[in-house]
Order: C-alpha cells, then sequence, then structure tokens
C-alpha cells in the first residue's frame, strides 16, 4: 500500500425527510452569522418541482429565515453557460453559500461557481489544470445515485463557449479538497421517481467509479479491495431490486450510500488509479449528451477485454470475489473473462448499452475522440495498462 493522504470533512444527513433539516445545516456549516448568510440555490429542471422537493427547499428555507436567489435550468452533462451565469449572480448579490439539489451535474454546477465566485480570472482555468484552493461553502440535498459528487472533492463541467467552428465540446473535470460540500442531504425517497434508465445509468456510474479505483497495479492493498467488492456486490444485489420496485427503499438507500462511497476516494487512498474508461466516456457524452453511467457501461466490457491480456491478475480476483466465477487454475485467462462476461451481462440485464453506437457514435468520430484525449491527457490515459492513441482507437472500434 502507497502513503496517503484522507480527509473527508463532509457532514452526511441520510435518512426519509432530511431535507427538513436543510435551513438548519445552512446555518450550522455557512461560516458566518445567519443574518449573514445569503444562499443561491441551484437546481436543474422541472422534476425537482414535480415531485414537491422544490416548494419543501423553499418552504424550509424561509421557515429559518435564509436569504436566497435561484438559479435553475441546470442540464444533464453540466455546461459552461449555467457557471457563468452562476458566478456572475453570486458576484452582482454578495452570495456566500451554494446549496445545489439534483444529481451529480447541479452539484457538479454549484461547485463550479462556488470557486468562479472567489477567482478573479475564467473558472475554465481550473478545468485545464489550475490547482482550486478556495471555494464558497457548498450544500447539497441529493436526487439521484450516480456521480458522487455529494461527498467528492471533483467536479465535471462541459465547455461550449469560446470554442472554434466545428469542434466539438469538452468535457473536463476539475479537483480541490474545498470543493467537497459541507454537507449532503441523502433521503433515498428523492430517487423513487426516477425513470429505471436513470435508475440503471446511476448504478452503472457507481461501479465504475469503484472499477477505476480497483484495477490498480498497487499491491497488497486488501482492504481497499475488499471494500470495492462490497460496494460493487451491493450494486449487483440491490440493481436489479430496485429496478423491480422502484419503492423498494431499503434498495434505494444502499444504492445511494454506496454511490457516495465510491466517489469519496476512501476505497481508492493508497493505490494508483486508473480512469481510462471515464476519459474514454467524456469525449462521448460531451458531444451526444450521453447519459455518462450509459456511456460508461458501453465502454467498460471492451476496455476490460482490451487490458486483461495485458494484466489478467486484478481481473481473476474480480471474477472470482465479486461474481463468483469458479477459478480455472490451469487457465487463468478463462476465469478472467468469464468475470468481464458476466459484468456485460449485468449490465446489459439492467437496460444499458452495450455498444457505443447506440449512443450515436459513428465510425467518424474515433479518431478525432483519440486525438481530444491524448491532447487533454498529455500523451496517453490509464494506469492499469497506459493506454496510447493506437489502443484507444482500438477500444472505441471494439465498443462501435
Amino acid at each position: 500500500m502507497d502513503n496517503f493522504s484522507f480527509r473527508s470533512p463532509t457532514h452526511f444527513e441520510f435518512g426519509g425527510g432530511a431535507e427538513a433539516k436543510t435551513a438548519e445545516l445552512i446555518k450550522q456549516f455557512a461560516g458566518v452569522a445567519a443574518e449573514n448568510i445569503k444562499v443561491l440555490f441551484v437546481y436543474g429542471g422541472g422534476s425537482i418541482k414535480s415531485s414537491g422537493l422544490y416548494d419543501r427547499i423553499k418552504t424550509t428555507l424561509a421557515e429559518g429565515n435564509i436569504n436566497f436567489i435561484e438559479l435553475g435550468g441546470v442540464e444533464a452533462n453540466p455546461k459552461d453557460t449555467k457557471v457563468y451565469e452562476g458566478i456572475e449572480l453570486a458576484r452582482k448579490e454578495g452570495l456566500n453559500f451554494i446549496l445545489a439539489a439534483g444529481g451529480g451535474s447541479v452539484i457538479d454546477t454549484g461547485k463550479a461557481i462556488a470557486a468562479g465566485a472567489l477567482y478573479d480570472g475564467d473558472f475554465w482555468d481550473f478545468y485545464e489544470g489550475k490547482p482550486v484552493e478556495k471555494a464558497l461553502p457548498v450544500g447539497t440535498i441529493l436526487t439521484i445515485a450516480a456521480a458522487g459528487s455529494e461527498g467528492s472533492k471533483d467536479a465535471v463541467i462541459v465547455k461550449t463557449t469560446n470554442l472554434p467552428e466545428g469542434v466539438t465540446p469538452k468535457k473536463h473535470g476539475a479537483s480541490g479538497e474545498c470543493l467537497r460540500p459541507v454537507f449532503s442531504v441523502l433521503n433515498p425517497e428523492l430517487t423513487q421517481t426516477l425513470p429505471p434508465y436513470q435508475t440503471a445509468a446511476g448504478c452503472a456510474d457507481i461501479m465504475q467509479h469503484v472499477m477505476e479505483r480497483y484495477f490498480s497495479n498497487t499491491a497488497k492493498v486488501e482492504v481497499t479491495d475488499r471494500l470495492c467488492e462490497a460496494l460493487l456486490t451491493t450494486i449487483i444485489t440491490e440493481a436489479p431490486r430496485v429496478l423491480f420496485d422502484p419503492n423498494d427503499y431499503d434498495a434505494r438507500a444502499n444504492i445511494m450510500w454506496a454511490g457516495m462511497v465510491a466517489h469519496n476516494n476512501i476505497c481508492g487512498v493508497g493505490r494508483a488509479q486508473d480512469w481510462a474508461c471515464h476519459n474514454l466516456e467524456h469525449e462521448i457524452s460531451a458531444k451526444y449528451g450521453t447519459a455518462h453511467g450509459a456511456g460508461l457501461a458501453a465502454i467498460v466490457p471492451h476496455w476490460a477485454r482490451f487490458v486483461c491480456d495485458k494484466n489478467p491478475n486484478k481481473f481473476v480476483q474480480f471474477a472470482v470475489r465479486v461474481f463468483g466465477v469458479q477459478m480455472h487454475f490451469d487457465n487463468l485467462r478463462q476465469t478472467a473473462f468469464e468475470g468481464i462476461d458476466r459484468l456485460a451481462n449485468f449490465l446489459k440485464s439492467i437496460g444499458m448499452p452495450e455498444k457505443i453506437s447506440q449512443l450515436g457514435v459513428t465510425e467518424s468520430d474515433i479518431s478525432i475522440f483519440a486525438d481530444r484525449l491524448i491532447a487533454r491527457k498529455g500523451g496517453g490515459s490509464g494506469a492499469y495498462v497506459r493506454l496510447g492513441r493506437d489502443e484507444i482507437i482500438t477500444i472505441y472500434k471494439n465498443a462501435l
């Protein structure tokens, strides 16, 4: 196990009706006197209103005498335009706290606004590699278990402005400890109205957050290996249950907590991490607006089959411990590939795409995606097996 530093200061308020405590939590974590708190309330589209959550949040803020201004309309695969709008609003109104109610797109938009509001330059600098060193405090109310942004230090935004004509939007991430939410409200009931496809895509996203950490060349990391395996088997168990019965509170609760644990990095400390599949997928969803988890599901088995022969050991462990494959001691490759096949079949069984062509990707996209990824990641991607341009193109073609 490698040396590491880890800090995860987010306060989690978990359970049915937990959003009623929002005003109380803002007062506790805003860092200023209650009468001086000025909140930017960030949210997405119509679902927050049709579910009644929007009204409940406004009620608890009003009852708590919290001053707030709204910024709605955040889209999936969140765009920089909404971030610029939020930064301008925060500066103009002297806002000092961000409340993001929604899924990863809303939370990531809130984080980007929180960083940009305190920065003299263009917030996109953080998405080109500049460290994020300070940000307004962010609180979240989670409505979809997927991205893990409610507990992480990361935020992903799509750049659509100031691009040369004909250039596909860029989907980049920024990171900084100051971006970890100061609190997150996790009420599994808020996810019960999600369409099955969104639920399944969220589960696929959670699984890949785990696998980006699990497939590592770092030796003797049994604790985090076992944490990863527990999270994966939880999703394998609970996803079919919640798709069968969307109102299964306990299944929703297990998935929601797994989503947070999968990406606050407690299962990734002390080990090299990969992230190749995320990089491959970001090119797809930047162009086609794909649900991130669905794009990952269409990529991951093809990445796994490509890299497995180059480094099969962890795939053997994955097959046996996660999917219960019988160990073939005389043919470890067979064991590993049975595990990959079971992963692919599981993702298919919950309604995820098997091929990136199902998401709109064409053969003409592939070389463009590969060139952009190589440029963005400084010559290659991944750590379990380092992928150069030719390898990236091969995986995309195999996934097509």
